[in-house]
């Protein structure tokens, strides 16, 4: 039976298979957009200019972690994942949510300006907010296709929300050569988003509804996600709030264009984890059978080595490609690039556990994970840059990722997802392109301490 045979089908594969080329396919088509739209707002603004929106995305994504009430993730694993009632319940809260976030960042917008001791905030904030109240009228349908993976519409119409977003931060860059061309631009997005998918996904428009016994089971899994995505944030956006507080806004700009980098590879194990995996997690409990679990065993070596593969591009090549795409202000972020990549890989090489948790309706071992993840990547962060600035900031992210690994491996064994044979061949890749990658790249590095 050929391959293209079965991804017509209706079953699982078929239907993990389709929906793994749209999602890859959709990330291809994203890197180069935000690819481009990088090296061109980097010639049109200035570093300092990334590093405010840089302070502004991390409160958008503060604040949006620490009121999530896990809306997506409870539709993707309900038994009534299908049901009217359900989903308009959870789009209700979804909205309200929305709403409410947009009141607080306006309430919040003086005291991150004084805390920064960046005036401009004042200004920015509540307006970049707007995407937080837009988006909460997404439509359920877009959970729903993700739900049956179903993904080709969807994708397509991500790919044009992006594309209206680059376009727009363009012609405003060239226009005031401002800041104000991203923050526009991302409400122009989130506008764009939810108009294309409200007019174009099929199904029922959503209705305002509150069922007690949906917004019951919403609230009752949703409260450990809720902990488990404000442990998420700081995980994910320590870093930010760090370095962004304690290095100059120009470097701090110049950390954000290495990060931009070296987190391709991170973006796109976290897209086929959130978008794939909790179904198949959801269809074929690992626990349940040794067919099961030897199925996810040849899932995961394809997506970890996917990333691994990528992951090594940015590890060894990272100085090469921004000396040549950036000019000299952007020098330092080729190295930022290489070490950040070679910090990421062990946290690569765990990405298709955690979902597991969720699949299965576990969100308190998931909060327990992501929890333990916030404090150690906290704390690396903070830690080395006491001891040794920007280099040992970058050096602590990959401590905290080690560090975590017995956490993970706590998750995966309950949920019978556990894999050593795979952790032990990746973690020997992994220590390959990170010998390789110091020792091109040794001289840059240095230049960073």
């Amino acid at each position: 039976m050929s391959v293209l045979s079965v991804m017509r089908g209706e079953g699982l594969n078929a239907r993990v298979m389709r929906s793994s080329l749209f999602t890859v396919g959709g990330f291809g088509f994203s890197q180069i957009i935000r690819l481009a739209s990088n090296l061109i707002l980097t010639r049109l603004l200035f570093p300092e200019a990334f590093g405010l929106m840089a302070l502004v995305m991390v409160f958008l994504m503060g604040l949006g972690q620490f009121s999530d009430v896990g809306v997506t993730p409870a539709i993707l694993q309900s038994k009534r994942g299908d049901d009217r009632d359900f989903l308009n319940t959870a789009w209700t809260i979804q909205v309200l949510r929305g709403i409410g976030l947009w009141l607080v960042a306006c309430a919040l917008a003086w005291p991150m300006a004084w805390l920064y001791d960046a005036d401009l905030l004042l200004q920015m904030l509540p307006v970049s907010a707007l995407t937080l109240l837009i988006t909460g009228f997404r439509p359920t349908r877009m959970v729903t296709a993700n739900r049956h993976l179903m993904l080709g519409r969807v994708t397509v119409l991500d790919m044009i929300t992006q594309a209206a977003g680059v376009v727009t931060a363009i012609l405003l860059a060239v226009w005031w050569h401002s800041v104000w061309a991203l923050v526009v631009s991302g409400v122009v997005g989130a506008l764009v988003e939810v108009w294309l998918n409200w007019r174009f996904l099929p199904g029922e428009a959503n209705r305002f509804r509150w069922e007690k016994r949906a917004a019951q089971e919403l609230i009752g899994f949703g409260k450990w996600v809720f902990l488990a995505t404000v442990c998420g944030f700081v995980f994910t956006q320590a870093d930010k709030i760090l370095i962004g507080k304690f290095a100059p806004l120009d470097l701090f700009g110049i950390y954000n264009i290495g990060f931009f980098w070296a987190s391709f590879p991170m973006l796109l194990g976290g897209m086929v984890t959130q978008k794939i995996l909790i179904p198949i997690y959801r269809e074929t409990p690992p626990k349940q059978s040794p067919e099961n679990f030897a199925k996810l065993r040849k899932m995961r070596f394809v997506v970890s080595s996917l990333l691994m593969g990528f992951v090594g591009v940015f590890a060894l090549l990272g100085v090469w490609l921004v000396s040549l795409l950036y000019d000299a202000r952007y020098a330092q972020a080729g190295a930022v690039a290489v070490v950040l990549a070679v910090a990421q890989i062990p946290m690569l090489i765990v990405m298709t556990y955690d979902q597991a948790a969720l699949a299965a309706g576990d969100s308190k071992r998931f909060f327990v994970l992501a929890l333990a993840r916030a404090v150690l990547m906290f704390a690396g962060i903070w830690i080395g840059w006491e001891a040794g600035d920007l280099l040992g900031a970058l050096i602590g992210q990959g401590a905290a990722f080690v560090l975590a690994y017995p956490v993970v491996v706590w998750l995966a064994r309950h949920m019978g997802a556990w894999d050593p044979l795979h952790d032990a061949v990746f973690a020997g890749i992994g220590v390959g392109i990170a010998v390789a990658a110091l020792w091109l790249n040794g001289a840059a590095i240095l230049s960073l301490s």
